[in-house]
């Protein structure tokens, strides 16, 4: 089997041009599927029982609903490649059900709180003014971290007030940039010093190489607990904001669909859900017959 892994993988990566993170997952998930058949199984024997056995197994180590449908997903995806290959006569996970997932809604601040997290590094530092940009950057555009890291400075129209984002499956879009994060790239940019290794690179680590998603986070919880900020927040929180707060005041939601890069009207919709969830909250606070 893990012949046909490694080539549903390599699919994946020439053909799709899935992102690292994508192919991490499905590798992960089709790990643990033939690890859990064993290494000597018929691809072709595997059947829609077979399948129902591994989605029983993973309910019985308690993992949580979104995550048994993604491994659902990552096999729908896997035997559909087989399938088309004529590797398997049927794909077996066709007829498994996705289990029915809660609603979650993204966390998001207010703009207060957004305005109090942007003002809080210390820009007499670099790294004071790269992490201002850092999150003046997410805020303004509402892109995710993974296409933050990946910006080159190359990508940044600063006339135009126009960035190029390669975001899921390498697919390119422009995004409009407000002139406080451009001024933060600026200011940041003129400090970088000597030590750059990558020099067209917008965000950088201490020792001149491009910042990782995980050095996002961490900056952003450095900030969060400097703003003393309760909510349980993450990079991802910013760009939940951005979106948020447009739909509050009156953007359409086609044109956040289209800003943050989503593929389907229906990933973007849930941001509805949040700022009528808002609206109910200060009808409550300030009706006087709520």
């Amino acid at each position: 089997m893990q012949r046909f892994v490694d080539k549903f993988i390599t699919y994946l990566r020439v053909e799709k041009n899935s992102s690292l993170h994508t192919i991490s997952n499905y590798t992960r998930d089709l790990k643990s599927f033939y690890t859990f058949l064993g290494p000597d199984i018929d691809i072709k024997k595997v059947d829609r029982l077979a399948l129902r056995r591994y989605m029983a197994e993973l309910r019985g180590r308690n993992y949580a609903k979104r995550t048994i449908a993604r491994h659902l997903a990552s096999l729908r995806s896997f035997f559909r490649f087989l399938y088309r290959e004529g590797h398997v006569e049927v794909n077996p996970a066709t007829a498994i059900p996705t289990p029915k997932l809660d609603r979650i809604l993204p966390k998001f601040l207010d703009v207060e709180k957004v305005v109090k997290l942007l003002q809080s590094p210390d820009e007499a530092t670099t790294n004071g003014l790269r992490d201002r940009a850092i999150m003046e950057t997410l805020y303004s555009t509402g892109i995710r971290v993974s296409e933050l890291v990946g910006l080159d400075l190359d990508d940044i129209d600063f006339i135009s007030g126009v960035i190029k984002v390669f975001g899921k499956g390498s697919k390119e879009r422009l995004v409009p940039v407000g002139e406080p994060a451009l001024a933060a790239i600026r200011r940041y940019d003129a400090q970088k010093g000597p030590l750059v290794k990558e020099k067209k690179a917008v965000f950088l680590n201490k020792s001149g190489a491009r910042l990782t998603d995980r050095s996002v986070r961490r900056v952003m919880d450095k900030y969060i607990r400097k703003c003393s900020i309760q909510e349980k927040l993450s990079p991802h929180s910013l760009r939940h904001s951005f979106a948020t707060h447009l739909l509050d005041r009156g953007a359409d939601l086609r044109s956040v669909q289209e800003l943050l890069g989503h593929m389907n009207l229906s990933t973007t919709q849930i941001y509805t859900h949040v700022t009528m969830e808002h609206l109910k909250s200060v009808y409550d606070k300030a009706h006087p017959r709520a």
